[in-house]
């Protein structure tokens, strides 16, 4: 099967969302836990922030990562005409 132009961006438009919160994902993931000593010296409602951030701050902003990438999605399926519709 050829691919046209309109499923080359969108497939491009695709990979570029997903590479940024990615990265997104890895800072948070990795760099947070990399700097947690340094990021203790900060409180975070009463909690160091490096303790809150691998406890509970971590888990929302994936929460959030998740919500934006469905909501991206679904606005770039309609764009391009591959949503699923309504169903109702």
């Amino acid at each position: 099967m050829q691919l046209t132009e309109k499923h080359r961006e969108y497939w491009r438009k695709n990979l570029v969302i997903t590479a940024i919160l990615l990265f997104i994902w890895f800072v948070v993931t990795f760099v947070e836990a990399w700097y947690a000593r340094e990021l203790n010296g900060v409180t975070f409602f009463g909690f160091p922030l490096g303790f809150y951030m691998s406890a509970q701050g971590s888990l929302a902003i994936y929460v959030v990562l998740i919500g934006i990438y469905a909501w991206y999605m679904n606005r770039l399926d309609v764009e391009y005409g591959v949503d699923e519709g309504d169903d109702s």
